[in-house]
């Protein structure tokens, strides 16, 4: 997770990219009163990963209404990945790699005891299901050479 600490979003390859816009999209649209599955619909559908969402909803629901304190998400435009941001694609990309005991260990510094299993679970599906998409989560950072993917 410190890996992607103040890095710019440049840094993340398409997969990357499109969970931190997912991960803004989602605060976003809860901050502005938006239903956020409704808002990401088009968006997942558009990457042929609309089933993922329900799975992902539960997710960033419980990670942000059961931290132990206020999630910061940046906003949409915001060229740097911040540290909460940092902490959530750290927890994605452990998931991708099938790392669960550390994704939970990582849950439980930063949400309710109780919230560690559903969260997991609801990553697990998510990530699960991304990568039925054709979504690598196992790696959501460029590789130093300078390539252009399709996700």
């Amino acid at each position: 997770m410190y890996a992607f600490i103040d890095q710019p979003v440049e840094q993340l390859h398409n997969s990357g990219r499109f969970l931190l816009w997912a991960m803004r999209g989602w605060a976003d649209a809860a901050r502005r009163g938006i239903c956020p599955p409704r808002a990401l619909h088009r968006a997942f559908r558009g990457m042929n990963a609309h089933h993922v969402l329900p799975d992902f909803h539960v997710a960033m629901a419980l990670v942000t209404g059961d931290a132990l304190r206020p999630v910061a998400l940046s906003h949409m435009g915001c060229r740097r990945i911040g540290e909460d941001e940092a902490i959530l694609l750290g927890l994605w990309q452990g998931v991708g790699r099938g790392c669960f005991p550390d994704a939970r260990a990582t849950l439980a510094l930063f949400v309710t005891a109780e919230s560690i299993a559903p969260i997991a679970n609801a990553m697990h599906a998510a990530a699960a299901g991304l990568a039925e998409a054709g979504f690598d989560l196992s790696h959501l950072s460029l590789p130093s050479m300078n390539h252009q993917e399709s996700r």
